[in-house]
């Protein structure tokens, strides 16, 4: 049933916006309000009207888990109290996991072009995790008023090579974030990047009624310190929401190593004229391979695809008991891990006293 269908029967729909503990804040849309049974006294503009709801026994004994982004039936509503139970979750079109949200439409990757510096290996490892959800990317860089135009127009021409082009925007100065904006309208929009870029500053501009919390920038580390804890929709004044994610610094390298190649535009590209000999092709030392060659993040690859090997390798390892090998990652560099001997389970732990005692009393009973 679709959400019209859903309107027309009175029954209230909204959208979860946020999820603390076993409560969840919804969102109503507007037309069900209408159609509500409150009071004349009482109607009021639903379209920012929120319920903090719980979820029935039935959504949880059925293993119905309710997301960020959730598009949901609300019943028994307490609009004195500002309470309600969810009774339904509609079908979803999209999902995350890291983030957990439902129904998001693109993700907007926010990088500062200095203060901290860009990172090209660090911007990559974003815009793979991007890629994988199969969702549009959108990718602004942050704090354009620190670099000169010429420097704008190099940093440009290079992530054109990669396959995106950029919106260079300066909160500070108030520079571009109106077009930004517009990508936005009327859209479910995952903001992400590394802290300290502005994000937050970014989400105050968009929306004037919210003050989140800022970071400065490591000056020790030049990085950004976390000042995202949760997961939490924001609606936007042109329509749609922007959910702010907790920041990160490097994303999982958990993809299957075989797609990997194709989270790369410029890679997509070639692949779309040509073909590789073997269709398993990882793209490093195999013949007649259409990928391997020059191009600039041919090297990100390699380092990624070692990555995503090592994580498929951890979870055989999980899976299968009688491993002896285990893989251990380093405590330097760039997700770099090696294999070393694992120990038998239990085979070199000291024998408690209490089992030693079980165990002598066994032998009196058995002498007896």
């Amino acid at each position: 049933m679709t959400g019209k269908n859903f309107a027309a029967t009175g029954q209230l729909l909204g959208t979860v916006v946020a999820v603390q503990a076993n409560f969840y804040r919804v969102q109503l849309d507007q037309e069900d309000g209408e159609q509500g049974s409150r009071g004349a006294e009482e109607k009021l503009d639903l379209n920012a009207s929120l319920l903090l709801c719980t979820r029935r026994t039935r959504l949880k004994k059925i293993g119905q888990q309710v997301m960020v982004g959730d598009r949901v039936v609300v019943e028994e509503p307490d609009w004195a109290g500002g309470r309600g139970a969810i009774a339904e979750v509609l079908p979803r079109q999209s999902e995350l996991d890291r983030p957990a949200i439902a129904n998001v439409n693109q993700i907007l990757l926010v990088f500062a072009v200095a203060d901290p510096p860009l990172e090209p290996y660090q911007l990559s490892r974003f815009l793979i995790k991007a890629e994988s959800t199969d969702l549009d990317v959108l990718l602004c860089l942050n704090k354009s008023d620190l670099i000169s135009p010429p420097e704008q127009q190099q940093v440009s021409d290079r992530l054109l090579g990669w396959g995106y082009q950029p919106i260079f925007i300066s909160v500070k100065d108030g520079m571009n974030t109106e077009q930004a904006a517009r990508y936005l309208s009327n859209k479910i929009t995952v903001i992400a990047g590394p802290s300290g870029v502005g994000k937050s500053s970014l989400i105050n501009t968009m929306i004037d009624s919210l003050q989140l919390r800022v970071g400065e920038v490591s000056g020790k580390l030049a990085r950004g310190r976390h000042t995202t804890r949760h997961i939490e929709l924001f609606e936007l004044p042109s329509g749609g929401l922007l959910a702010d994610t907790p920041g990160f610094n490097q994303p999982d390298m958990d993809c299957i190593p075989e797609e990997l190649i194709h989270y790369f535009p410029e890679a997509r590209k070639r692949l779309a004229v040509a073909s590789c000999r073997f269709s398993d092709c990882l793209h490093r030392d195999e013949p007649e391979c259409v990928v391997r060659g020059d191009w600039e993040r041919y090297e990100h690859y390699l380092e990624f695809l070692d990555a995503a090997i090592a994580h498929q390798t951890q979870l055989h390892e999980q899976a299968d008991p009688e491993s002896t090998m285990k893989l251990k990652s380093k405590s330097k560099g760039k997700g770099q891990s090696q294999y070393e001997p694992k120990l038998e389970s239990k085979k070199y732990r000291r024998i408690s006293r209490k089992t030693q005692l079980q165990d002598l009393q066994e032998l009196y009973r058995d002498e007896e």
